[in-house]
């Protein structure tokens, strides 16, 4: 059965609200917070591939990624993404084929190899905090912090990440305060501490209002 978004209470909500008047306006004005993660992101997908989709994804225009995501795919069983094991028995060629380039192919390899060994236990992982689960991701070769945090709020839907590095939470924050420069990650670091324990609606919020100016 899959489980249900996760999704703030009111009173929690009600407390962003307070905490930060000009955010609770946005978020009003765009909401209500859809919660994650979706049903559709979560059926038939296990992390591995949810990981294995996060890294085929990067840098990569959405068009183009979902085409290539869905030739892995096809190298799996009934079309969905490879196992670790099945992955580990495609060459390089296939995956080259299907449009893969060499340094995903390592990634993709080394984020089998470490699943299939033990190295990472994906299984429990949601069982981690979320300093653990990241400490654990980014020591896969092409998952970095950003990549972990949006496993942590898509994948787990935990409520309180705020990735301070995204130029969309950036460009949110300049707009949403009027600002003539983006803040750094360090002042959207600071300026996030009153979110807390909602940093992911903040999130969700910032990218909705960047969407505005495009």
């Amino acid at each position: 059965m899959t489980r249900p978004p996760l999704r703030p209470t009111r009173q929690a909500l009600a407390r962003l609200n307070r905490a930060d008047p000009p955010l609770g306006a946005a978020l009003r004005q765009h909401g209500p917070y859809p919660g994650f993660p979706s049903p559709a992101d979560k059926r038939g997908m296990t992390h591995f591939a949810a990981l294995g989709r996060s890294i085929l994804y990067q840098q990569l225009a959405t068009a183009a990624a979902r085409t290539i995501h869905g030739r892995v795919c096809a190298l799996g069983q009934a079309g969905r993404f490879p196992t670790a094991p099945q992955l580990l028995a495609l060459s390089d060629k296939q995956l080259a084929k299907a449009g893969v380039s060499g340094p995903k192919r390592l990634a993709l390899r080394d984020l089998s190899e470490r699943a299939e060994d033990g190295r990472l236990k994906l299984r429990s992982i949601g069982r981690c905090s979320d300093q653990e689960i990241i400490d654990r991701l980014v020591t896969v070769r092409g998952i970095g912090v950003w990549s972990a945090q949006m496993f942590l709020m898509f994948r787990l839907g935990r409520l309180d990440v705020m990735p301070t590095g995204d130029l969309g939470i950036q460009e949110g924050l300049r707009r949403l305060e009027s600002l003539d420069e983006r803040p750094t990650p360090k002042e959207v670091l600071a300026r996030s501490e009153c979110w807390a324990p909602l940093r992911s609606v903040a999130a969700w919020t910032l990218w909705r209002v960047a969407d505005e100016g495009r």
